[in-house]
């Protein structure tokens, strides 16, 4: 029996306001770039030829109005994607320094993706899919924690595989105790951790990623790992094995969106292939695919319009 969706994606729909030169009066510009982490994955997933839908809210705003129409210029199901009346879409201000390096501002307090509630989140709905994703950005208030959490249980019940992409922004927590007790909580249900350098080592308490893998691999029994190293590239970590792969060098503009293109693209791998059996030359094919996807990324502005075909990122592979 066929699923309607390879994956449903749920969190945080924002725009992302990214630094576009300076007016005539000397004054900063701002792109309004659609964005949000969960989004970006499922952007590069229908790029694939994947069927996707997503899960959240925005605001009844012209932002909002923009992210379900951006959604569905690029083929995400809205479906599942509810309107507030009362609280206005998220914005996040991306500040980027000379060496493509980004600090956030965000506004949200509260923002409408904080507003999703557990009796939103329809089990039926996320029968449906193949594969669930979720990052922790839905975790970081009680209200949208208990709906994240109802979500997983449907996509555990009904035998879907679990994926977790962290995506740790500090600002945006009381307190990074919680951060990190709900990092964990990810930990113990996700079949895929995807997990950047910085991350590991935050919730490890280590400064070698290796030895930050091995303890979470001991604690929590997850079968993939993979980890980002930013320019450094990537590795794998399943079943006994360890492969890395390095990055592509690009003219870089800016790094959102990256490591969600490098999420989509693994995922997009384990859709095709049997995640029960993977070898080591399909790890480093995997990585080697989005390695190169990522590093197409952060040559464009905003993520969710940026997303590579597959022709340009086998060009750049065989470059």
């Amino acid at each position: 029996m066929g699923k309607k969706y390879d994956v449903i994606a749920m969190g945080e729909l924002l725009i992302d306001f990214t630094m576009s030169g300076e007016s005539e009066q000397g004054n900063g510009m701002f792109e309004a770039c659609p964005g949000g982490a969960p989004c970006n994955v499922l952007a590069l997933l229908n790029k694939m030829g994947k069927k996707t839908a997503f899960l959240g809210k925005v605001g009844k705003d012209q932002f909002g109005v923009l992210l379900r129409e951006t959604l569905d210029d690029v083929g995400i199901d809205t479906s599942n994607l509810l309107a507030d009346d009362q609280v206005n879409t998220t914005l996040a201000f991306v500040h980027t320094f000379p060496d493509g390096d980004r600090e956030f501002s965000f506004y949200r307090n509260p923002g409408a993706d904080m507003m999703l509630t557990a009796e939103e989140v329809d089990p039926e709905f996320l029968s449906q899919s193949r594969l669930f994703h979720f990052g922790t950005l839905s975790m970081t208030h009680d209200g949208v924690r208990e709906a994240t959490k109802k979500a997983i249980k449907a996509a555990k019940d009904n035998g879907l595989m679990i994926s977790f992409d962290p995506n740790l922004r500090p600002p945006l927590w009381s307190s990074l105790e919680l951060a990190k007790e709900q990092m964990e909580y990810g930990f113990q249900f996700c079949d895929i951790l995807k997990i950047s350098d910085n991350e590991i080592q935050f919730v490890s308490g280590k400064e070698d990623y290796d030895e930050g893998i091995r303890y979470l691999q001991e604690k929590y029994q997850i079968p993939l790992i993979l980890l980002t190293m930013g320019k450094d590239g990537s590795r794998a970590y399943y079943k006994g094995m360890r492969v890395e792969r390095s990055g592509f060098q690009c003219k870089t503009i800016e790094t959102t969106g990256a490591g969600d293109t490098f999420c989509g693209s693994s995922l997009n791998y384990i859709l095709e292939h049997d995640f029960e059996n993977l070898t080591e030359e399909q790890l480093a094919e995997m990585l080697t695919f989005a390695n190169a996807a990522a590093a197409i990324v952060t040559t464009r502005k905003g993520a969710i319009h940026a997303m590579p075909e597959k022709e340009e990122v086998e060009k750049l592979i065989h470059q």
